[in-house]
């Protein structure tokens, strides 16, 4: 059985008919994509096994696996409490949707990353605030859940310095980001407990602006015009705690007021360029470039609707339309019966008409086109897995020595990829730490 989560679509009618903004995201952060059927993309049938990602040629993939390569955006956390998902067992996208297990980490080469603690936007009030803090409080629990129970695997990680110690005892790495600091409410001091509990990445904002600031694809109108106060003092506390800031899903303003108020550089950790195809949730040169000097970075993703413009069929469309009639165009607006309602319908649309899918090759021009405006310190890897990322040619980990070889096609040094892979994101995340000035510790025990 194919591993389903809810689904969603954009705020407002003007964006519901933006081909690659019409549809997404529901309780993992971003919307999987599964397919029809358990075949190969067309593009990967084709590709020869000793150029795939699962069987590069030896002196390559003795390249790739000789780095500390890391993503800063991986979601799979909200499959943890899942009766399908097995985190010790491989799995495979063409079955069930899936980007992430253990083994496929072993077979791509991640050593690890920031694990998501999402929480999809909800009404700006204290009960949907609570209810959201004890969401993303267990959300929380299920990755330290997953660090005890596989504790000969993995390891929950706290420092910059932690990542090359744990790759070196052959672990996996487990950073925790916070996607959305809606479950935060109004009381500013809750991120203290969420640090404690190993939290080292936060962005302010997801698909719709909240009490923090004004979000990239909220196009109702703008809220604060940026940052609010509240916002400000977000962006405060999490240079006390010796957080790094992720500006993804943030509107162009809110992350220019980052950088201004922040102490520490900004991350992007899951986001495409304008330069390549314009859309809300992608980055425009000038902004990168402000990014980029403030000593930032962008992770770019591999979800497809934000790559490139992707027609759905006509007999998908139609569905989809449908689908609107009858549950509306606002998935946060709808109730909890609703939603389990609408998302068991579009599973069933996605199931018989399954989205477009983007390309390998799409995903390399957002690389290298940020690479070759900012340069190899200030890029890095978020590629939305388990939220909706992955493309034909790149369908899930495996894949990742594919882009190791690109690289080295295009010109790139091994120690240039590996600043790509991780030494940008950990640069940061040490810079957030020379920063801090709170004494509160994150206790590793975990029995």
């Amino acid at each position: 059985m194919k591993i389903r989560l809810m689904a969603s679509l954009l705020a407002g009618v003007s964006l519901f008919g933006l081909t690659a903004c019409q549809e997404h995201h529901g309780e993992n952060g971003s919307k999987i994509i599964p397919q029809a059927t358990a075949q190969q993309s067309s593009e990967e049938a084709d590709v020869p096994a000793a150029q795939s990602g699962r069987a590069v040629e030896t002196e390559t993939g003795e390249i790739h696996n000789d780095m500390l390569v890391m993503d800063t955006h991986l979601d799979t956390p909200a499959y943890f409490h899942t009766q399908e998902y097995d985190f010790s067992q491989r799995q495979s996208f063409e079955e069930d949707g899936t980007h992430v297990d253990l083994p496929r980490m072993k077979a791509g080469g991640l050593d690890g990353g920031f694990w998501v603690i999402f929480t999809a936007q909800g009404p700006l009030d204290d009960a949907s605030y609570d209810a959201a803090r004890n969401s993303a409080v267990l959300r929380q629990m299920a990755i330290r859940e997953l660090a005890a129970k596989y504790s000969d695997e993995v390891e929950l990680a706290f420092t910059a310095d932690d990542a090359q110690r744990i790759a070196d005892e052959g672990k996996r790495v487990v950073y925790q980001s916070m996607e959305n600091a809606y479950p935060l409410g109004t009381d500013i001091s809750m991120l203290e407990t969420f640090y404690i509990g190993g939290l080292r990445m936060v962005g302010p904002v997801h698909f719709r602006d909240n009490q923090f600031a004004d979000s990239a694809t909220d196009v109702s109108g703008e809220e604060f015009g940026g940052l609010s106060p509240l916002g400000e003092e977000l962006v405060q506390k999490a240079n006390e705690l010796g957080m790094i800031l992720d500006g993804s899903h943030a509107s162009d303003e809110t992350v220019y007021d980052m950088i201004e108020v922040s102490e520490t550089p900004v991350i992007l950790s899951h986001t495409g360029v304008d330069g390549v195809y314009d859309h809300y949730r992608n980055i425009p040169d000038e902004l990168l470039t402000a990014v980029a000097d403030d000593g930032g970075v962008i992770q770019i993703n591999a979800y497809g609707s934000y790559l490139e413009a992707l027609e759905p069929s006509p007999e998908r469309q139609q569905a989809m339309n449908e689908l609107k009639a009858e549950y509306g165009d606002d998935y946060y607006d709808m109730d909890e019966e609703t939603r389990a309602a609408y998302s068991e319908a579009r599973d069933e649309v996605d199931a018989q008409y399954p989205e477009p899918r983007s390309t390998f090759d799409k995903f390399m021009e957002h690389l290298l086109y940020a690479l070759e405006l900012v340069g190899p310190d200030h890029v890095g890897m978020g590629a939305d897995w388990d939220g909706g990322g992955g493309v034909e040619g790149m369908s899930d980990i495996t894949f990742l020595p594919k882009v190791t070889a690109a690289l080295l096609e295009a010109g790139y040094s091994e120690e240039e990829i590996e600043k790509v892979w991780s030494g940008n994101m950990l640069r940061l995340l040490r810079a957030a730490e020379e920063a801090r000035t709170s004494e509160l510790t994150s206790p590793g025990v975990l029995n």
